[in-house]
């Protein structure tokens, strides 16, 4: 588990990280994006004693990164944006190398080559470092950052290099440490932290600008309710039929996809969905719908609006005393409300008694 709480790093007058404070919790993927200058790599630095907070603290499994640099380190692997690599070793040796440093306790043979196994570079086992591949150089990176099995795993850009192959196999092993590790994944390349991640934080100017799921910050975010369906059938009965739906604010008909199939553009108010309504409409009349999707943003146009200066506002991620206080502030509220009908209708009750009198 990482806790940060109201992590600040200054240099002079500029605040490159400015009160950051979340929870990475057991068993999480979190995406931690930003763009270039937000301070991503300086709360990473942060996170693992590369350098020290100006304010704040940095929790490793609820050690101070700072009080107590060598016991935090021991629960964290780490894969910065270049790998620390030994170039002139063979990576046998460079991995053995790794296994001293860390002064592991697992079996050695046995542990590395399960870590080879993993990264899939037992077949370079052997070889010089400088010899391979910036894919294998990466891998290897990898690799050094999973030796001792730490609980924690901070991964910056792991799969620069890869090709499209070695990228889908390196997402699958993220996501199958993420079942056993704690895991901060940082990528420039968005579908594959929203394949990947179960949450997301993305910070600008060095403050956290969102903190969510994706699908609720397309929720947060996106003012568009908007319907793309492909139905095969006559133009203009279509247009008037999805027109008469109750919720439907606009409909407009697309270029002729295919002969007599069109793709419709449906705008509905807001918190309508009408997709069933609209299945039930067209079957009965004899009509096939061939696609129907929502017109949700994707991560990247969550990213670009967030940081290109947009005016957003960003529900972020509640921690647990806050919900349980919002809670506990709308149950107060109920009561309140059914206390004051209570009242009106005694106050009625003995009204009307009177006017009986």
């Amino acid at each position: 588990m990482i806790e940060v709480q109201n992590l600040t790093k200054q240099y002079g007058t500029k605040k490159a990280v400015d009160n950051l404070s979340f929870t990475v919790n057991d068993g999480e993927i979190l995406g931690f994006l930003g763009p270039n200058g937000a301070g991503k790599s300086t709360t990473m630095n942060m996170l693992t004693g590369y350098i020290s907070s100006t304010e704040g603290k940095a929790l490793i499994n609820g050690i101070d990164i700072l009080d107590d640099p060598i016991e935090a380190k021991k629960n964290i692997g780490y894969l910065p944006e270049i790998p620390p690599l030994y170039l002139d070793m063979t990576v046998k040796d460079y991995l053995n190398f790794i296994y001293d440093l860390k002064k592991c306790k697992l079996p050695r043979k046995a542990h590395l080559e399960d870590v080879c196994n993993l990264v899939m570079i037992k077949d370079v086992y052997n070889r010089i470092i400088r010899n391979l591949s910036k894919g294998y150089k990466q891998r290897v990176g990898l690799a050094q950052a999973l030796i001792g099995n730490p609980p924690i795993l901070i991964l910056d850009e792991p799969t620069v290099g890869l090709d499209p192959k070695q990228i889908i196999e390196i997402r699958s092993l993220i996501k199958k440490l993420g079942k056993k590790h704690t895991v901060i994944l940082s990528s420039h390349i968005l579908p594959e932290i929203q394949a990947v991640c179960d949450r997301i934080i993305i910070i600008n100017g060095g403050k956290i600008a969102a903190d969510d799921t994706t699908e609720n910050l397309t929720k947060n975010i996106s003012t568009d309710h908007k319907l793309i369906a492909r139905i095969e059938g006559p133009k203009d009965e279509i247009l008037k039929m999805i027109k008469n739906m109750p919720g439907v604010v606009s409909v407009v008909a697309d270029m002729e996809r295919e002969k007599g199939i069109f793709d419709y553009e449906i705008e509905a108010k807001e918190g309508v969905d009408l997709r069933r309504e609209l299945f039930k409409r067209v079957v009965a009349r004899n009509w096939v719908i061939l696609g129907l999707k929502t017109t949700e943003m994707t991560l990247e146009d969550i990213f670009l609006k967030i940081t290109m200066g947009d005016d957003v506002v960003i529900n972020t991620k509640k921690n647990d005393a806050e919900a349980k206080a919002e809670a506990a502030d709308a149950k107060a509220e109920e009561y309140d409300k059914l206390a004051k009908k209570a009242d009106e209708a005694s106050a009625e009750a003995i009204d009307e008694k009177e006017g009986e009198e």
